[in-house]
């Protein structure tokens, strides 16, 4: 009997003792009370505590947490009512605040913002709230943080997962996007056909001008040809007739003139035999010698006249 007492006591004595070793995790803060009062914030390590009169009564984690804001209908600013979740971001600044403050302080926030997100929400209308999302999440971390404060919680951030408005809103808000896209299709048509028409008539007015300076350049060099062409003709011409004006100024030049003034006047009375079936016939055709003698006496008097 004795040796069953003596069990008894020695586990009495190893399990006091094993309670009154506390081994605190890191990022972790054990509140302990002595005699039911708060007596002290034990951090990460090894901790003995006076076995019956001391206790740990909270536990705190320290790490941030993040909390799921459930869904919640808000009314716009504009009567449209809309559901909105989000998640909310806070971490424990002092452990025995967070235990003694409140009695539930991930209960406590959540609900404030809530709160704060139906005020944010009725002062937006309902096509801001969508770009609005980072100022209504700084609105809920402020007023969130401020209340949080004496509780020993600091509010981190604050994200808006969903704003989902009613189906007849989105129906309206699809007719509307895709009203805007097939706008700016035909605006962005209108604009490749317009820019089209003006290349268009910027190229055929510049191939009208390259035409008429191709027009321009190929008549002045006709011009220019033809210019060259009378102008070496006459000089031809010239140069011709003072060749024979030197000839007939030679010996023997007179009777070479006769001679081939026969032989041309001869040469094209043939040429009007071989070419027309009617011909003209001089009344002296014979007198070959009078048209010499006379086409001479004109040449000998223009001689005569230039000398």
């Amino acid at each position: 009997m004795g040796q069953i007492v003596a069990i008894g006591i020695a586990f009495f004595v190893i399990y006091t003792l094993a309670k009154s070793v506390r081994v605190v995790p890191q990022k972790q803060a054990f509140i302990v009370e002595r005699l039911g009062k708060y007596y002290a914030t034990l951090e990460a390590g090894l901790h003995l505590l006076v076995p019956v009169i001391d206790r740990v009564a909270y536990k705190q984690s320290l790490k941030e947490q993040a909390l799921d804001v459930p869904p919640q209908q808000c009314i716009t600013r504009d009567n449209i009512s809309v559901e909105v979740d989000g998640i909310l971001y806070l971490r424990v600044m002092d452990a025995a605040k967070a235990s003694y403050g409140i009695h539930n302080y991930t209960f406590a926030t959540t609900q404030l913002a809530q709160t704060t997100m139906r005020s944010e929400m009725g002062k937006l209308e309902l096509d801001k709230s969508f770009e609005e999302r980072t100022t209504i999440n700084s609105a809920i971390v402020e007023a969130v943080d401020k209340a949080s404060d004496p509780w020993g919680v600091k509010v981190t951030r604050y994200e808006i997962k969903n704003i989902t408005p009613p189906q007849s809103i989105r129906d309206a808000m699809e007719k509307q996007m895709r009203a805007e896209r097939e706008k700016r299709a035909l605006i962005a048509e209108s604009e490749g056909d317009r820019q089209a028409k003006i290349n268009r008539a910027e190229g055929d007015r510049q191939e009208a001008i390259e035409r008429s300076m191709g027009e321009k350049m190929k008549r002045v060099n006709e011009a220019e040809g033809r210019s060259q062409e009378i102008f070496l003709v006459a000089k031809a011409q010239a140069d011709g007739i003072r060749a024979v004006a030197a000839a007939l100024s030679e010996e023997g030049g007179m009777s070479a003139l006769n001679m081939q003034l026969a032989q041309d006047y001869l040469a094209q009375f043939g040429k009007l035999a071989q070419t027309n079936n009617t011909m003209i016939v001089p009344a002296d055709i014979a007198n070959v010698a009078g048209m010499i003698k006379a086409a001479t006496s004109i040449v000998q008097s223009e001689k005569s006249r230039a000398s």
